[in-house]
């Protein structure tokens, strides 16, 4: 076995996993489980003696996918293998999450370890370049994803955020710790949900959904005062520079309904920039409320 993959939540993780002709030894890290059983569970202060131990199984490439938190760091639980590490780690976790990724990723180069991305192992996930719905975008909405594409650059030098929701030229909201699938729930609009038919991927897409929406409802207090997402875009890019082989932009099915239910005119994506979970499903959901997905080259008219 040469390839461990630290695995965080979401769907990313098992679609690796279900694409690679061998399972990988799945890692995690410990209080963030994923959707698939992990061979081995370990604590950031105990990260030296985890790639110690990937090194003897004979582990040489290490992928990451999934969401995951800062976690806390508990001094006391601070092993003798990653002592020496203790300030490149905390001195990460001061960071915004870029660099805090480009961090973590020299520590395992260091440690002798090629760190390759997710779409290496799956590039069907990132789709071809071109409107890939019957509905295609408007003016307005062009002149959106222009804005969209300005304001991923701003928050990417601030190292915040993936996406914005973008309606008349102006930016309604931008992502925040919470993840893209919250930030347009907050804009729900119950009279437009989307149907719930008895395909059982759009179940499950609303029952995730649903919990994604009940955390946002929690979080942010929803909003009767939040400004108008209606006919917006929400446009989703990796940020200007961005260390590409970890946190690649990710959107599925459930973010293709809550844009529908925020009344969003559709999706605009970065070309070769965002990974489509599902995508078959995403156009079934857009093309059935009229939306579009927009798989746009960065600078693009």
């Amino acid at each position: 076995m040469t390839l461990a993959l630290i695995a965080g939540r979401g769907d990313l993780p098992p679609a690796l996993v279900a694409r690679l002709p061998e399972r990988p030894l799945v890692c995690a890290l410990l209080g963030f489980d994923p959707a698939i059983t992990p061979d081995v569970t370990f604590r950031l202060e105990q990260l030296g003696t985890f790639l110690k131990g990937l090194k003897a199984r004979g582990v040489t490439q290490i992928c990451m996918a999934g969401a995951i938190r800062r976690p806390p760091i508990s001094p006391d639980l601070i092993d003798a293998e990653t002592q020496p590490l203790v300030p490149r780690i905390m001195a990460a976790l001061d960071t915004g999450d870029d660099e805090a990724l480009r961090s973590v990723i020299a520590i395992i180069e260091d440690a002798g370890f090629e760190v390759i991305a997710a779409h290496d192992i799956a590039p069907d996930l990132l789709p071809p370049a071109g409107v890939l719905t019957r509905t295609q975008p408007a003016d307005r909405h062009r002149a959106d994803a222009r804005a969209g594409e300005s304001c991923i650059a701003e928050l990417g030098h601030a190292d915040q955020g993936q996406a914005c929701i973008i309606s008349a030229g102006r930016i309604v909201t931008t992502e925040d710790s919470d993840g893209t699938d919250a930030m347009i729930a907050r804009f729900r609009d119950p009279s437009t949900d989307v149907e719930r038919d008895d395909n059982p991927l759009f179940a499950a897409a609303s029952f995730l959904g649903d919990m994604v929406l009940g955390a946002a409802d929690m979080i942010s207090g929803r909003k009767d005062d939040a400004p108008p997402a209606t006919d917006g875009i929400l446009f989703k890019a990796p940020k200007p520079g961005q260390d590409r082989r970890a946190d690649l932009p990710v959107i599925g099915p459930v973010t293709a309904m809550r844009a529908a239910e925020a009344g969003l005119a559709g999706i605009v994506i970065e070309a070769d920039g965002v990974m489509v979970m599902e995508l078959t499903a995403v156009r079934q959901v857009l093309d059935a409320q009229g939306m579009f997905l927009w798989v746009r080259p960065r600078g693009d008219g």
